[in-house]
Order: C-alpha cells, then structure tokens, then sequence
C-alpha cells in the first residue's frame, strides 16, 4: 500500500517556476516507479513524466521536456517536479501517482494522490 499527498502548488504568472512535491507512506516506495499526471478543466488527464526506482530513466510528455525535471529521494519517499518557463496551458490539477512498471499510461498507475492545483496567469 502506498498512499500520496501532494504539496506545492498555487498560482505564478507566465514565465515563472513552482517545485511540486510529492510525500509517499509505505515501505514499497522505494520499488515503485513514479509518475505525475495533470488534468485541465474539460479535458482528459495528461501524462506528465514519470521517473523509475533507481532515478537513472526518466520519461515526458512532448508538451514539457525541457522545461520540467523530475526527481526522486527514496531516503525520504518524496517526489518533486520541478517546473520552469510555466506557461498558460499547465494550469491543471496536479497528481502525483504509483506504478510497477515504467509507463506513461495512467490506467497502469496503482495509487494516486488528490493532487494540486497549479494555476498559470498571463
């Protein structure tokens, strides 16, 4: 069982950087791939990145390589997104997730957090 809360979002204008966070409970952490999703009013929830258990592969989404990185610290069960050169369309909710594998594929992701909201003025 692992369960997921998620921290640092709110609202920043264009341009800016937010650091998400994501605390894991359970000692499988450590064994599970992690990954971030997002979801916009009126649309379908999003692939974000996803990084596996040993932090050396990750994954992103086209819309964010290059602007977003993600980590983890297994030590601490966290994982954090960072965000940088924000743009409009990144407002979202955003939620952090638990896999076994490593997949961009929401259905694959065994446990999710309530997720965050992340809003983006211009």
């Amino acid at each position: 069982q692992v369960q997921l809360v998620e921290s640092g979002g709110g609202l920043v204008q264009a341009g800016g950087s937010l650091r998400l966070s994501c605390a894991a409970s359970g000692r499988t952490f450590s064994s599970r791939v992690m990954g971030w999703f997002r979801q916009a009013p009126g649309k379908e929830r999003e692939f974000v990145a996803a990084i596996n258990r040993n932090d050396d592969s990750t994954s992103y989404a086209d819309s964010v390589k290059g602007r977003f990185t993600i980590s983890r610290d297994n030590a601490k069960n966290m994982v954090y997104l960072q965000m940088n050169s924000l743009k409009p369309e990144d407002t979202a909710v955003y939620c952090c997730a638990a896999a076994f594998l490593m997949t961009t594929v929401a259905s694959q992701y065994n446990y999710w957090g309530q997720g965050t909201q992340v809003t983006v003025s211009s």
